[in-house]
């Protein structure tokens, strides 16, 4: 019987993948036998360290600004692609989100680029029946206090996996998002450095701990899989049951 998990042979693009959440996609993705590229801001493999979060071992780097449209356009994509995972984001800290500033920066990154990537990848993914995952973030799902562009922007990105499913599943992408819950990441420091406010948001979690690299892997391997070819359109909540309250 063949390994429905078993990505030999295919090649996967994690944008955003050099670190965090998407390092960790990446790395699912060729642990599990895929050719994996990722991109990120720098303009090299050897910017990035171990000590940031990030692991570029095995994975092919391409350097890319996701807010620069014409970059985006421009940017040498892989001969075929079969997997595609946006996981690009940024977060501003101390109430810049709401200032057009940083209320643009964050939706630049978080929201607009989105688009301009999945139209970069259509025509690849099309070619295949490939899958394009969005990673968003549970914050789609209620308030945040501090930062209203974060939030707004992961609430169109949820949208917006609904959206681009519908209207491509005929063309044989399938679209599917994840929402991450507590992860430890850089864009997370401001809680999981504090140990008062970790333990406090570990309190409200089900699951009794904080996600991990590896558990977004899963959920991103499984909607990429046979094993989801029915379902279109979902993003899933990979929270420890955190937004169940």
């Amino acid at each position: 019987m063949t390994d429905p998990l078993d990505y030999s042979g295919q090649t996967v693009l994690v944008i955003g993948g050099t670190s965090g959440i998407g390092n960790g996609i990446a790395h699912g993705f060729r642990e599990r036998g895929a050719t994996v590229h990722v991109t990120g801001t720098r303009g090299s493999a050897d910017d990035y360290s171990a000590e940031e979060g990030s692991d570029l071992t095995g994975l092919h780097f391409g350097s890319l600004d996701v807010a620069d449209r014409e970059a985006v356009a421009a940017f040498d994509l892989p001969e075929r692609l079969d997997v595609v995972v946006l996981c690009q984001g940024i977060v501003r800290y101390r109430r810049e989100e709401f200032e057009r500033e940083g209320w643009d920066a964050v939706m630049a990154v978080n929201l607009d680029s989105l688009m301009d990537c999945a139209r970069a990848v259509r025509e690849k993914l099309a070619d295949g029946g490939g899958s394009l995952i969005v990673v968003s973030s549970v914050g789609a799902f209620h308030a945040m206090i501090g930062n209203p562009a974060y939030a707004a922007s992961k609430a169109g990105a949820v949208s917006l996996v609904g959206s681009l499913a519908q209207a491509w599943a005929g063309e044989g992408i399938r679209v599917n998002g994840i929402a991450p819950g507590l992860v430890p990441t850089k864009l997370t420091k401001v809680t999981t450095d504090n140990e008062q406010r970790t333990a406090g948001a570990i309190a409200r979690i089900p699951a009794g701990r904080m996600g991990t690299r590896a558990d977004m892997a899963g959920a991103a391997l499984f909607l990429a899989s046979p094993l989801a070819d029915y379902v279109v359109g979902q993003t899933i909540r990979v929270d420890g049951g955190m937004t169940l309250a």
